[in-house]
């Protein structure tokens, strides 16, 4: 079923935004390196001096790491990802985080880092200017920073020395097949793309389960068309059907409803508590003047005052959209905390046509 049918039903959207095609991902990579030409901002550990001693040596200076003083180097991460379509020689970004007591890293400079991945193999080597996006400025009494300044940021800082070839042509039972693998699981949704593919390429998809869709490539398709058939595939648009959730995270008050979240026929009440209380020091004063029978004390007091406010039940008598549901709830002031007990009640009672996820 197409989009062009769905209009009045629910939002569109590309294939191409709602899946991932299954074998193109990135790997990441990590390597540590030292930055230096810190104007006194580096790190003082052990361990940035024993890494510039490291590279004097190599350089055929022998010297100790009790030899180098001042704080103008700094050890850190270097973090990056290997894309799937990075090859020999193109550039990519790097991350460069302090891993000792640097205080920044600004007007830094990047030594030459060798980058691995988790098999251990080099796959590229990062080195440049690195860029923290803020600076700071500090006098004897008072200092001012804009933004974090002990993670930088080296745009094109790498160079791919060794490519991972991404493989996301299957070869089964003599066939060619591609996955795509939603971002979001959903049988409806999944039985849409699979429709909206077949309509262009005739019984050349099927739903495997929510999130996968298995797409066999027509004999008549070339190796080097193989780009413009996921091109074709991917553009047309299906409807995504959205599950009926309600997330709250009662740590920040968040409250997220879905479009098909609905409220069978209930009464709401809601009713706050108020309580004030207010803290004073009161003098107390010996009686009779220029007396030795008493001394000044200070006496704290605690005032205590509650107020109720006056509840509202508002009734629903049907199934109502959620942003019926807002207007109701609106109605009666509730704030997010309210809300928050609202919809654990409304899913006790069973009213609550809906999954209720506590984050």
């Amino acid at each position: 079923m197409t989009c062009a049918v769905l209009v009045e039903t629910g939002r569109c959207e590309r294939i191409k935004d709602i899946v991932d095609i299954q074998g193109l991902r990135g790997n990441p990579l990590r390597g540590r390196g030292l930055v230096v030409g810190l104007a006194g901002t580096g790190d003082t550990t052990l361990l940035s001096r024993q890494m510039l001693t490291n590279i004097l040596r190599d350089s055929g200076l022998v010297l100790a790491p009790a030899d180098l003083t001042g704080g103008n180097i700094a050890a850190v991460m270097v973090t990056a990802e290997l894309g799937p379509f990075d090859r020999e020689g193109s550039r990519i970004d790097v991350d460069v985080s302090a891993i000792g007591d640097t205080k920044s890293l600004q007007g830094g400079m990047l030594l030459a880092t060798p980058l691995r991945g988790l098999d251990g193999q080099v796959y590229a080597v990062a080195q440049g200017g690195v860029s923290i996006g803020g600076w700071s400025a500090a006098g004897d009494k008072a200092s001012i920073t804009k933004n974090h300044q002990t993670v930088g940021r080296i745009p094109g800082g790498a160079i791919v020395e060794k490519e991972e070839i991404a493989t996301f042509v299957e070869q089964i039972a003599g066939g060619r097949f591609i996955t795509l693998n939603l971002t979001n699981s959903d049988f409806s949704t999944a039985e849409r793309i699979s429709n909206a593919i077949n309509n262009i390429h005739r019984n050349s998809a099927a739903t495997v389960d929510a999130g996968t869709i298995k797409v066999k490539l027509p004999s008549e398709i070339a190796q080097a068309d193989i780009a413009g058939f996921i091109d074709n595939i991917t553009k047309p648009e299906v409807q995504v059907d959205v599950p009926a959730v309600v997330v709250i995270n009662e740590r920040t008050g968040t409250i997220v409803v879905g479009e098909n979240v609905s409220i069978s026929a209930v009464a709401i009440s809601q009713g706050s508590l108020v309580v004030k209380i207010r803290e004073t020091a009161r003098v107390s004063q010996p009686i009779a003047p220029f007396s030795d029978s008493g001394t000044t004390e200070v006496i704290p007091e605690t005032m205590v005052g509650v107020q109720e406010k006056e509840g509202y039940l508002i009734p629903i008598t049907r199934a109502v959209t959620v942003s019926e549901l807002a207007k109701a709830l609106n109605a009666i002031g509730a704030t997010p905390r309210d809300l928050i007990a609202i919809f654990n009640a409304l899913k006790k009672a069973g009213a609550l046509q809906a999954k209720l996820v506590i984050m």
